[in-house]
């Protein structure tokens, strides 16, 4: 079993129900969701655009998945994670948008967040001891020849090379689009996302999906609230 610390929002979120119609998953239920009618798109395109998140469901990472440290328990993980989350406050985005990152097309936020990549830094640090060590065949998975110096440093450290600095906060939509096809797939998604783009976003929780078993779907384990500001103190207003 592996175990993620993502941010995804309530089940009855539009967000949620959008993305959900999008990638063909609830990632609440688990149960398959019927894919979107597009003009100009046949339901076998939107299906192979979306394999690879349907698996993973509507997220945005914080703590890549992992397999526990064999001397800790989920109980541990769950404690620690329930405490984590009681002493954080939320972090609001003001607008996500539609972006092409590398060859595929995730949600963003429409202009840098400090608070919600020092949340994302914060998670990582503060949870890491239940990571158990990545091994060669996982680092092997992360392409490590097309790493930058940091992304390697991160990886071997951190087992996962997208963290501190090389964090950027998204929620993938798609997988690889190939470039001939990347003006239309943008097009398509921004329409299909606009209606539930307008409001803000807030990470007001921290959630926990499993894989249950190696290529098994990414299903939320449980949602843990992030504290009010009120009880966060004096310190950052929201990280």
């Amino acid at each position: 079993m592996r175990y993620a610390i993502y941010f995804t929002p309530p089940a009855g979120d539009p967000l949620t129900k959008v993305a959900a119609n999008w990638l063909g998953r609830n990632v609440f239920s688990g149960h398959a969701v019927k894919p979107p009618a597009i003009r100009s798109f046949e339901a076998e395109e939107v299906a192979r655009l979306t394999v690879e998140p349907r698996r993973y469901g509507f997220h945005a990472t914080l703590k890549a998945p992992f397999r526990l440290d064999e001397s800790l328990t989920e109980r541990d993980l769950l404690s620690a994670l329930m405490h984590f989350a009681s002493s954080t406050g939320p972090v609001t985005i003001p607008k996500l948008q539609v972006a092409a990152i590398g060859h595929f097309f995730a949600l963003v936020p429409e202009e840098p967040l400090p608070e919600l990549d020092q949340l994302a830094n914060d998670v990582v640090v503060a949870l890491d001891r239940f990571r158990a060590p990545a091994t060669d065949a996982e680092k092997a998975r992360r392409r490590p020849d097309s790493l930058s110096i940091s992304q390697l440093r991160n990886l071997e450290q951190w087992g996962y090379p997208y963290v501190f600095d090389d964090f950027r906060f998204h929620m993938t939509l798609t997988g690889r689009v190939e470039e001939k096809d990347r003006l239309r797939v943008a097009g398509m998604l921004d329409a299909f996302f606009e209606p539930v783009l307008s409001e803000p976003v807030e990470i007001a929780n921290l959630a926990l999906f499993v894989e249950a078993e190696p290529g098994a779907p990414f299903e939320v384990h449980s949602l843990h609230p992030l504290a009010q500001p009120a009880l966060t103190g004096a310190g950052r207003k929201s990280a």
